[in-house]
């Protein structure tokens, strides 16, 4: 794509590299950085209208970017949404539908099997708890906090005078005419550079009008995600209610335009992408390739091979969901730790950072904020493993949980708490040592504990006397099989004694809690003794970007709205070419090309396909830079219609996280064409069709 308006001054400073050295364990080649490695994830504040026109003869009015704005919605607290109604049908993915529909079902039912529609509206089904949030506000504020933080003399001070600036910014907005009743929120864009306010509209009735089968919501299952060319039909239809009755929406609903996708075509897509971590610098991504990503994706790894194991086993719904949110992960984590690996992209990294060290006025000064960073940052090595592994979180098995109960509750017995706190404390320890029992739980115990051996160095003792010189395995089969924890009678006796029977040597389980929990204390100390440290000195190097490029790069993504523009585009990959988009043909050959076995197979009603369907177009790709949040997305062509929902991005996406790769990087998203034949062809639902306005 060509790039002549928006960064022109980023480009020509971009390109000229020089020897100032960033703060690296690593030489990278000198290559020539992008204007777009920031993205192209632009605020509603500040859309690049000028990059816009030069570069796609398109210049958004206002009333173009408020629709656009009022029309796209928050989904809950995960995904992306749009009105597509006069009456407040919402559009989004059915990956981020699927749990809820499935809380809804009633007796008899297979929503996984056979789907859901409700033809009529006193069938639609409410989901308690789901909420969608509309954005109708956003203030620039920057002035306002800079006020509190630039009074600052110590780096601790700075972190309490920015959260009493949010604090008093809110409180006195929440009583401003038209913020009145908003949900309110501070924005940090540039890692501080600026700050905004947003607020937003709640609304709490949604309704379940129409989900397709799980085998052609998720069609391909994990290994197809995050791969191009696909078949997927990853969408769900809802309906906003305010006062229980339908929403209106007639003056901020996209139209839908189905037959409007063509390669070149200019695309606008409209949601909120979760976090992006573009600004981190070179020493802070190193970091995270070698030690945070590291540990963690292992960590993953290993309970998707344990809930694998057992699905196969003793197959369940619940279960298949921990396990296709367990293996996106996967792919995503490993998508953006094998773009840390890549010479190419990382010295981008090094080139951009070399380039605005080298204009710092700070650093000339003698304050280099970025080598201040690295060495704050280093500080966090040593203690990755016990912050990532020895965490209460299930992904470590429930012994990891409740030997973090345990240990409190001992600490509580040594401070000789009252009755009653200590009564709490024994509920929850029965209730999470009823899950020692759990088949899954050896094999999870097995997988903490070699974690730990492979991570440990010389000075984690602590992990030889765990281990006490067995095999991981054996390890945790002894702790299971010796704590009086996996007896309800006993544990209750335990529970009832003093300090002394939970002492080390008295129980593997006390004995496991006294060992583990201490070092994760220890841990979280050191993140938390220098955060306000790293944050101030992240704002810091944020604000010397921003000063340099100012609006012309747009800030990390931060889970809220965003515009971000770019074309219907194929790409090469395999030796081949990937279309621009595909069709139901392609989907029935996945089908028998696989034998019809899962995650390739087709409910029922699909086996018998007109031409009509046949030949409607599927799925489309884009060069909308997006990421996760980015899911349910609508995508608009310039005259503000509705032409397609995002639903995922192809494996060359997956480094977004940290930079944006404009020549391979790609959004997947299902064609609104194939969304219409469906319900058209299989489903005939006309009254549903007929509410959209498409025929």
């Amino acid at each position: 794509m060509k790039l002549p308006y928006r960064i022109y001054l980023l480009i020509a400073s971009l390109l000229a590299l020089t020897n100032f050295s960033s703060y690296s364990q690593t030489d990278y080649p000198e290559v020539e950085a992008s204007p777009f490695d920031f993205g192209k994830m632009w605020t509603f504040e500040h859309p690049p209208l000028d990059y816009f026109q030069e570069t796609y003869g398109f210049r958004p009015s206002a009333e173009w970017l408020e629709k656009a704005r009022l029309g796209s919605l928050k989904f809950s607290t995960y995904c992306s949404a749009s009105f597509i109604s006069p009456d407040g049908l919402i559009l989004t993915n059915y990956h981020c539908s699927h749990g809820e529909a499935i809380s809804v079902q009633k007796e008899g039912e297979d929503v996984e099997a056979n789907g859901f529609y409700a033809p009529k509206r006193e069938e639609e089904r409410k989901v308690p708890g789901l909420f969608v949030r509309q954005l109708v506000k956003l203030e620039d504020i920057t002035a306002f906090i800079k006020g509190y933080t630039d009074l600052a003399t110590t780096d601790e001070q700075w972190k309490q005078q920015r959260q009493a600036a949010f604090e008093m910014v809110q409180k006195e907005y929440a009583g401003k005419a038209g913020w009145q009743g908003l949900e309110l929120e501070v924005v940090t864009y540039y890692n501080g550079g600026k700050y905004s306010l947003y607020g937003y509209k709640r609304y709490d009735d949604i309704r379940l009008v129409f989900i397709p089968e799980f085998s052609v919501g998720l069609y391909g299952g994990d290994p197809d995600n995050f791969t191009y060319p696909r078949y997927n039909l990853d969408f769900t239809i809802w309906r906003v209610y305010e006062n229980g009755q339908p929403v209106n929406s007639s003056g901020h609903y996209f139209r839908l335009n189905p037959d409007d996708i063509e390669e070149g075509s200019p695309v606008f897509l409209v949601g909120n992408p979760a976090q992006t971590e573009r600004y981190r610098t070179l020493a802070q991504l190193e970091y995270d390739r070698d030690y945070r990503y590291k540990v963690f994706l292992d960590r993953l790894k290993t309970r998707l091979d344990i809930l694998n194991e057992l699905n196969e086993k003793t197959p369940s719904p619940a279960l298949n969901e921990q396990i296709v949110t367990i293996a996106n992960s996967v792919k995503a984590i490993g998508g953006i730790v094998a773009g840390m690996h890549d010479p190419v992209l990382m010295g981008k990294k090094a080139a951009i950072e070399r380039e605005v060290r080298s204009k710092s006025k700070a650093v000339k000064a003698g304050n280099d904020y970025w080598k201040q960073l690295a060495e704050e940052t280093a500080k966090l090595e040593d203690y990755t493993m016990e912050a990532s592994l020895l965490n209460p979180s299930p992904l470590g098995g429930n012994t990891m949980v409740l030997a973090h109960q345990v240990y409190q509750y001992i600490e509580l017995l040594d401070r000789e708490a009252g009755e009653e706190e200590l009564d709490k404390k024994r509920t929850a320890i029965l209730t999470l040592a009823a899950g020692l029992n759990d088949p899954l739980e050896k094999q999870s115990l097995t997988a903490l504990l070699g974690q730990l051996q492979t991570y440990a160095d010389r000075d984690d003792k602590y992990v030889g006397k765990l281990l006490d010189g067995d095999s991981p395995e054996e390890a945790a089969r002894k702790i299971l099989e010796k704590t009086a924890f996996t007896d309800p009678d006993k544990l209750e006796k335990l529970l009832t004694k003093k300090t002394k029977k939970l002492e080390k040597g008295k129980d593997p389980i006390a004995d496991f809690a006294l060992l583990t929990v201490p070092e994760y204390n220890k841990a979280v100390e050191v993140f938390k003794g220098n955060q306000a440290r790293r944050e101030s000195l992240a704002e810091k190097i944020g604000t010397e970007i921003f000063q340099q490029y100012g609006l012309s790069i747009p800030p990390d993504a931060t889970f809220t709205l965003r515009l971000a523009d770019g074309v219907v585009k194929r790409y090469e990959y395999n030796g081949t070419i990937a279309p621009y988009k595909t069709t139901f043909y392609g989907l029935y050959d996945r089908f028998y090309s696989n034998d019809g076995q899962k995650p390739w197979d087709l409910p029922q009603r699909y086996l018998k396909p007109n031409a009509e369907l046949l030949k409607s177009p599927l799925n489309f790709i884009s060069t909308n830079d997006s990421i996760g949040g980015n899911s349910g997305s609508p995508i608009l062509n310039q005259k503000g219609e509705l032409v397609g929902l995002l639903f995922d991005g192809n494996i060359e996406s997956l480094t977004g996280n940290f930079i944006y790769d404009t020549s391979m990087n790609r959004s997947v998203c299902v064609h609104l064409g194939g969304i219409v034949a469906v319900l058209k062809y299989v489903y005939n639902a006309k009254d549903l069709l007929q509410e959209m306005n498409v025929k």
